[in-house]
């Protein structure tokens, strides 16, 4: 079983961490993949010129592996990759890829969804909005605590 995380000031290319997962992955029944890119616009409505996600070097690297941790001892998968990115991210530039392999799809399906209510939640990153209007600090939305908190409720994603 294998647990990868990676944080990345620079572009991140889905298709080569895609490529590159399947490699390490073959074999396995399931692969389920998630990408998630920075939105157009800003939470006020605005057009996005920039989302800075600032960190603390090490603290959020052990953050994202302890989450890839936790998705490997909850779900029966094989592995399970995150690959995320920190600084300037263009709008519409990938932001995260989450990768999760197991021998059926269920497992796949729920690990991949928990890592992203995760990261949404608890990654360790300061989220920074740019727009025309000048520069916004933002937090998780009650809807992204929402999908976080069911993951503690028995049979959660079932």
């Amino acid at each position: 079983m294998g647990c990868t995380v990676r944080l990345s000031p620079g572009p991140l290319a889905p298709d080569a961490e895609l490529r590159d997962f399947l490699q390490i992955v073959a074999g396995k029944g399931a692969i389920v993949n998630f990408v998630g890119v920075a939105r157009p616009v800003s939470q006020a409505g605005l057009p996005l010129t920039g989302l800075y996600l600032d960190h603390y070097p090490g603290l959020t690297e052990r953050t994202l592996a302890g989450i890839a941790a936790s998705a490997c001892a909850l779900f029966p998968v094989e592995d399970v990759v995150i690959a995320h990115r920190c600084g300037l991210v263009e709008p519409e530039q990938p932001i995260v890829f989450v990768g999760a392999a197991a021998m059926h799809r269920r497992a796949a399906f729920l690990a991949a969804d928990y890592l992203m209510d995760r990261l949404k939640t608890d990654a360790g990153f300061w989220k920074r909005e740019d727009d025309a209007s000048g520069s916004h600090w933002i937090e998780p939305t009650g809807h992204d605590r929402q999908d976080r908190e069911r993951w503690s409720q028995p049979h959660a994603g079932n």
